[in-house]
């Protein structure tokens, strides 16, 4: 799946596009291969990975496949006309040829291997992660189902391969002049299923309605779009343990701002809280969170925080750096 923003990312690799391949109606796959054909890092299901794109722009997408051994990157990409430029720059302007700057794979969509069944559920081009997911899921025999909804046939990605996959469903919402039923899917499920959801917003927003009576641990989604305002109302103090140096964090500021206009080189991506790069532990303090990687049960643990997004409800926060 594409995320449409604003992002900076501090460790790249230089990987040559080597091939672009139709996928499904405005939809294509871009194959990036490391500049010197050494090994990129490894990337489990689920993972995405940062695109520097020449219109000085940084996107994230999906990872159609794992890498655990090999020299090369694959991603899905659907040309979005009413998006923010990242797709329409990747279709448009990057060539067969063109070197980018690829961030190494993060994953906070992962996979959890031995669950008895996971039910996967995508839509549109949300089925990048999923189908990385299945494949996976198929190579270990472990159960599965997937459910993929698109609006029209045409947009149907990997339609060649899903068809034979006796695991698949395909709903088309034209076709069944409905959208797809996601309760029905999540209620036909056996107990301790494990559930996974990429797609646009109301599709996650029902995914996440419908789910919200399970356990945390059993429902997994990826968004690429912040659903939270970042807590920027400020007015706390941040110690550094390690070197014992306070820090106010004032109205409208981040955290991770604030430290890196001091001078400290810290991990960070989105600077939304969707990537996971700048996550800090928290030693003291109760963090106010505003991020979409942690689950509800670490939020409440209150041990970790993301800081470019995440602010504090008490008065201070030692954090470990």
């Amino acid at each position: 799946m594409e995320g449409e923003l604003e992002i900076t990312v501090t460790k790249t690799i230089d990987m040559r596009l080597v091939a672009i391949r139709y996928l499904a109606h405005e939809t294509n796959l871009f194959e990036f291969e490391s500049t010197d054909g050494s090994e990129v890092p490894a990337a489990e299901a689920g993972a995405h990975i940062a695109v520097n794109l020449p219109n000085d722009t940084v996107r994230l997408y999906s990872l159609v496949t794992p890498v655990r051994n090999g020299n090369r990157y694959v991603i899905g990409v659907k040309r979005d006309a009413g998006g923010r430029g990242g797709s329409i720059c990747l279709h448009d302007m990057v060539r067969v040829g063109s070197v980018l700057k690829i961030g190494a794979p993060r994953n906070n969509f992962a996979l959890e291997e031995g669950a008895g069944h996971s039910v996967l559920i995508a839509g549109g081009i949300g089925i990048t992660p999923i189908w990385s997911m299945a494949q996976r899921l198929s190579e270990i025999g472990t159960s599965f189902e997937l459910h993929y909804a698109c609006r029209d046939w045409r947009d149907v990605a990997f339609s060649d391969v899903l068809s034979d996959l006796p695991q698949a469903h395909i709903h088309v919402d034209s076709e069944a002049g409905s959208f797809l039923d996601i309760g029905r899917i999540i209620e036909g499920a056996p107990a301790g299923s494990h559930f996974y959801c990429c797609g646009p917003g109301p599709m996650l927003d029902t995914f996440e309605a419908i789910t919200s009576g399970l356990p945390s641990e059993q429902v997994h989604l990826e968004r690429f779009v912040a659903a939270k305002r970042p807590a920027l109302d400020g007015n706390f103090v941040v110690e550094l343990a390690e070197s014992g140096q306070e820090f106010e964090i004032g109205e409208g500021q981040s955290i991770l701002g604030v430290l890196r206009d001091a001078g400290f080189n810290l991990d960070f991506s989105c600077e939304m809280g969707i990537c996971g790069a700048c996550q800090v532990r928290v030693l003291d303090g109760v963090p106010d969170h505003h991020d979409m990687v942690l689950s509800d049960d670490e939020k409440e643990r209150g041990d970790t925080m993301m800081i470019c997004c995440s602010g504090s409800k008490t008065a201070r926060l030692t954090l470990a750096l």
